[in-house]
């Protein structure tokens, strides 16, 4: 599989509710994972898009993630393909990368759902969550079993960077240190 190309790649933000994230295991990680990956995808160009499931029982999008409210799709199936708006929402020919939660459920689901319909589905490993380690495991083990790139946030953000002379490669890698 290539590199996530900046100009052909998606990010998907999964259900990181402010309700839902306080018990998921290392939950202000996966926040502060998905947080880095949006504003290095702002710098480079790459569009976002967020899910909210069931957002009257679980509330909104973590604050510190700050959506674009145009940018969020209200969803009750555990995967986003079967939601209205987010098919439209994704060129075609964009690759996907996931991040939020849950591992073995909505994000999982949704992975799921994108490589049946022929998509490339990039899962960021330190960006998705669970309420436990095992189902997170489980959930990732599944979704590359069925053709998933399991990835981490850095390596999607030097994959979005293809060199050093980016003229951004300074702003995206101070994310990470």
């Amino acid at each position: 599989m290539p590199p996530i190309n900046p100009s052909a790649a998606t990010l998907v933000v999964i259900d990181l509710q402010a309700r839902l994230i306080p018990a998921i295991q290392d939950g202000p990680g996966v926040v502060a994972n998905t947080r880095r990956l949006l504003t290095a995808a702002g710098l480079l160009g790459v569009p976002a898009v967020y899910t909210e499931q069931n957002p009257r029982g679980l509330g909104a999008t973590v604050p510190d993630l700050a959506p674009d409210p145009a940018a969020v799709i209200a969803k009750m199936t555990f995967d986003a393909t079967r939601a209205p708006g987010l098919l439209e929402r994704l060129p075609p020919d964009h690759a996907v990368v996931l991040a939020g939660c849950e591992t073995h459920v909505c994000v999982l689901q949704t992975a799921l759902g994108l490589l049946d319909r022929g998509r490339r589905v990039h899962v960021v490993a330190d960006a998705v969550g669970s309420r436990t380690h095992d189902n997170k495991a489980a959930g990732l083990r599944r979704m590359e079993r069925h053709g998933a790139d399991i990835i981490t946030t850095e390596m999607a953000l030097f994959e979005w960077l293809g060199t050093a002379d980016h003229p951004r490669f300074r702003e995206v890698v101070a994310l990470i240190k």
